[in-house]
């Protein structure tokens, strides 16, 4: 059945979504940018749409919904604190949570039965646990995605709930329970249609980089939004034989900015014209992109998904204490398939030069690997996603 069609199909009504999902970004940013893709698909239709995000009032789900005035409730939820040893899972403040999730579930259910959605969107999170139950017991038609390869804690738990399970990656189908895989499909994880849209020159306009010199490659490092100490510590090591070689552009995070400014201003100052240091990077975001020609950063599955989709060639140095090792699953396995270059365990100055000289010296080597990369990605995630959600409403 075509989008077109699907719609078409719809009740004349204004259609109806409750979406859940956050605690992080990686949760909260793939529902945000499908909801914005399903209100574009329909309001060109002359379609409205009604949309409830249910979350935690202190999850980035909460922020991100007010930003958006998109009407928002809270209920109830529960963490698990994982650990390989048995006997700490029932710690009293798993039990503790875990007494939550039934008030969770009751508090849900009113929700649902209330709203009464044409379709639930999950995106996992522990506050996606008692939505998907109450989306089951009102017989609403559930989707439920999943952004990492390997399947977070509480959508396996909730996979076979689902009408329709989206992951993010074909590898992603082995890790499904035997009784949910009829229900999978592959849309690849969404990601934000602006990051696709970046120019080269409007970076360098946006940011004061003229003295860039642009016959040399730009490097882009970025540690999340916050920065990351590992990730700073290594570049800031390495920063006169990096900028040798390379204009840089380091979001650091706003609390390491000082610090690293003062370095900078110590470097002479053929290499410091070529060292931008920001705590924070915004709309600015996609020109970034699109001028970097090799990115440093993380490797979690939003970071993953906006570096394929865009076809970049990057090093990536994982987050160790990343939940279920994801970080490393997911730089591994782009390494294998020659799509990134990655730190595996120990990082140091030393491995990172190692790591990116050749794709700075190398512009075939570095053209190819950013191609392999493209190869992965999905940009295409969001409208895929959106597909998903129509079709389940107009196979009833």
């Amino acid at each position: 059945m075509s989008s077109d069609d699907a719609v078409s199909r719809l009740p004349l009504r204004a259609f109806r979504l409750v979406v859940t999902g956050g605690g992080t970004g990686g949760h909260t940013y793939p529902a945000l940018t499908a909801v914005r893709t399903l209100q574009a698909r329909l309001g060109a239709a002359g379609r409205a749409v009604d949309v409830l995000w249910v979350g935690t009032a202190e999850g980035l789900e909460a922020r991100v919904a007010a930003a958006e005035h998109i009407p928002f409730v809270t209920v109830a939820t529960g963490k698990v604190r994982r650990s390989s040893n048995p006997l700490k899972l029932v710690s009293p403040a798993n039990v503790r949570d875990m007494g939550r999730v039934p008030l969770g579930v009751a508090q849900a259910r009113s929700i649902v039965s209330d709203a009464r959605p044409d379709v639930v969107l999950a995106t996992g999170g522990y506050v996606a646990v008692p939505v998907v139950l109450a989306a089951r017991m009102c017989r609403r038609p559930l989707v439920v995605h999943e952004q990492t390869v390997r399947l977070g804690l509480a959508n396996r738990a909730l996979a076979r709930a689902a009408t329709r399970f989206a992951v993010s990656a074909e590898s992603s189908l082995q890790y499904l329970p035997e009784g949910a895989r009829t229900a999978a499909v592959v849309t690849g994880n969404p990601v934000r249609p602006e990051l696709l849209s970046g120019h080269a020159d409007k970076a360098v306009e946006a940011l004061g980089l003229g003295r860039f010199d642009r016959t040399r490659p730009t490097v882009y490092v970025t540690g999340g939004a916050q920065g990351s100490q590992q990730i700073n510590q290594l570049v800031g090591e390495s920063l006169p034989w990096l900028l040798s070689q390379a204009n840089v552009i380091h979001q650091c995070g706003p609390a390491h900015e000082a610090g690293l400014r003062e370095q900078a201003a110590a470097l002479p100052h053929d290499l410091s014209d070529r060292y931008a240091v920001m705590g924070f990077v915004g709309p600015e975001l996609p020109h970034v992109l699109a001028l970097a020609d090799v990115v440093i950063s993380r490797s979690g599955a939003g970071t993953i998904a906006e570096l394929t989709a865009l076809g970049k060639a990057a090093v990536l140095v994982p987050l160790a204490t990343s939940a279920g090792n994801e970080q490393e699953h997911n730089a591994r396995h782009l390494q294998d398939s020659g799509a990134a270059v990655a730190l595996l365990g120990t990082a140091t100055p030393g491995t990172l030069r190692d790591a990116v000289a050749p794709l700075l010296a190398d512009p075939v080597r570095r053209a190819g690997i950013a191609a392999r990369a493209r190869s992965h990605g999905r940009p295409d995630a969001a409208d895929r996603l959106v597909d998903v959600l129509l079709s389940v409403v107009t196979a009833k």
